[in-house]
């Protein structure tokens, strides 16, 4: 039996070094390639289809996480857009707000309106200024476009605020057109004020501007206050029936100015001084 793998050994090897030197054989091996290679594809199926699978599925997953992330980013862009379109709205009410003539001529602070009376008759909001910004009951305030209010109560970090329409509000104006003095009255509609003391003789006429007086000390001279919407002449009483329009946005604004002048600005640093010795 030795004898016998001896030899079949040695045949092996003379069948090799032939095969090499002449390469009888190559043909043998392409056919059992030809042959064999079912069975490897078949053998290799199983592997090759889980890596595709394998691959599909991370692919899948990958899209589904690009897609979710790029939602949250459409998203917070659009939410941050909506942001921009708010500060820029914002920055231009300040710009106007700090355009109006009173922050050359008296010392202003900005104030944010904090809440509005939702009372259809009241016209009154709260600003987040207080005494220890030396805000004092009284003080005028006024938007880019007039005079919006007064200051009615006071707190040590907010104010409450009385608008001009308000029904217990009353404001010394002057027709700018020729200086006739009267008073213009709130009615509780935001759109509207009346001018209840004006003779069916004074020269008034629709269209007429209306700005402050200056007297009573609380706003300061000169200023917008409204428009002469209507005029009706009531023969057989004393005075006519005037309404006028308010030239600020009441409404819609969102910050005012608080307006000091030289009368007024003692007592309110005193004012503050006082609240900060309380602090």
């Amino acid at each position: 039996m030795g004898i016998g793998f001896a030899a079949l050994a040695l045949a092996c090897i003379a069948l090799m070094v032939v095969d090499h030197r002449e390469s009888h054989l190559e043909r043998v091996r392409q056919v059992l390639s030809v042959a064999v290679h079912p069975i490897r594809v078949a053998v290799d199926l199983p592997f090759a289809a889980w890596q595709s699978a394998s691959h599909s599925l991370t692919v899948q997953r990958d899209l589904l996480e690009d897609y979710e992330r790029l939602r949250r980013d459409r998203l917070n862009a659009n939410f941050q857009l909506q942001r921009l379109a708010a500060l820029e709205m914002e920055n231009a009410r300040l710009r106007e707000l700090l355009g109006s003539p009173a922050v050359h001529d008296h010392r202003v602070l900005v104030a944010e309106i904090l809440a509005v009376d939702l009372d259809p008759y009241r016209q009154r909001f709260n600003v987040n200024r207080g005494l220890a910004d030396g805000v004092f009951v009284g003080q005028a305030l006024l938007d880019a476009n007039g005079v919006v209010g007064q200051v009615v109560d006071v707190g040590p970090f907010t104010a409450e605020a009385m608008a001009i329409t308000d029904a217990d509000h009353a404001l010394p104006v002057r027709v700018n057109r020729n200086g006739l003095r009267t008073v213009a009255v709130g009615t509780g509609d935001n759109n509207r004020l009346r001018l209840p003391y004006v003779t069916n003789s004074a020269d008034i006429e629709a269209g007429d501007l209306l700005v402050s007086s200056g007297l009573g000390g609380v706003f300061p001279l000169g200023f917008p206050v409204a428009h002469v919407l209507e005029v009706r002449m009531r023969p057989g009483q004393s005075f006519a029936d005037v309404i006028a329009e308010p030239v600020s946005a009441l409404d819609r604004d969102r910050e005012v100015l608080l307006v000091w002048d030289a009368a007024t600005e003692t007592s309110a640093v005193d004012d503050a001084s006082r609240v900060s010795e309380l602090q």
